[in-house]
């Protein structure tokens, strides 16, 4: 169920039935030459739709501020100062925990946001809030992605790439233009390769300053059908998971009584 196709009173009926609210996050952002700026929240938010049709659950509006300062270079990037960054997200989850759910799921389609997601995850614990974060950490199950390992024909990706391209031909074909595909892949320069083992801000950039990762050549509309496929059903699973957890919500209840009692309340 989508929130914002739902009336008020349907809504208060899916909040009680299913107690799931899925956020997918994305960015705008170049994807080379072929792909659209919305792309990883396109595709994110096409899959957890799918998805919550399969296992009931309302998903969020169309979300696209998160991590990508490494794109401002480029035209059509939207990029928030971090502190703004961090309370848009907060008050986007506190007004969805406000509405009534106990469970949210944050499902993340820009890789950009990987050490976002978890930081948000961690965050949870410095209040105690009316709902519980989740956020899976892969797209694809094992078993499916060692199928999507004998379809694919290329090594190097990470953006823009087959795997992209294919899932964005799958969800949206209209919006993808073959006849863009840079002619040559983009491997890593490896600009920063005489330092030890080193995570910077500029560390993206250095590897990509194009902002395409791999080979879009070999994307397929069958391979992006599979891909969606695949991802909506292991989806579908974790919300699943979420509905039946008891776990979660019972640690964060003990784990906050431990820290009034250590604050002396």
């Amino acid at each position: 169920m989508q929130w914002e196709n739902l009336t008020a009173t349907e809504f208060g009926v899916a909040v009680r039935d299913t107690g799931v609210c899925v956020l997918a996050l994305g960015v705008l952002e170049k994807h080379s030459e072929h792909l659209p700026l919305g792309t990883d929240y396109l595709n994110a938010h096409r899959v957890a739709c799918l998805a919550a049709e399969k296992e009931a659950a309302v998903v969020f509006p169309p979300f696209y501020f998160g991590q990508i300062y490494e794109a401002r270079c480029f035209p059509g990037a939207v990029a928030v100062a971090p502190q703004l960054l961090l309370q848009i997200i907060q008050g986007v989850l506190d007004e969805i925990g406000r509405n009534g759910f106990t469970k949210i799921i944050l499902y993340n389609g820009h890789g950009g946001n990987n050490y976002l997601v978890r930081f948000l995850a961690q965050t949870s614990l410095w209040e105690q809030k009316p709902y519980s974060l989740y956020v899976p950490l892969q797209s694809i199950s094992p078993k499916r992605h060692e199928k999507w390992l004998e379809m694919r024909e290329t090594e190097v990706g990470g953006h823009a790439c087959e795997n992209e391209t294919s899932l964005s031909l799958g969800n949206h074909p209209g919006l993808v233009h073959m006849d863009k595909v840079p002619p040559e892949p983009a491997l890593p320069l490896g600009r920063m390769r005489d330092l030890p083992p080193t995570f910077a801000g500029i560390g993206w950039y250095s590897d990509y300053p194009d902002h395409y990762a791999g080979d879009a050549r070999p994307s397929t509309v069958e391979k992006g059908r599979a891909l969606v496929k695949w991802r909506v059903k292991t989806l579908a699973e974790y919300i699943a998971a979420v509905k039946a957890d008891e776990v979660v919500p019972a640690l964060e209840k003990e784990f906050f009584a431990r820290v009034k009692r250590v604050g002396g309340e």
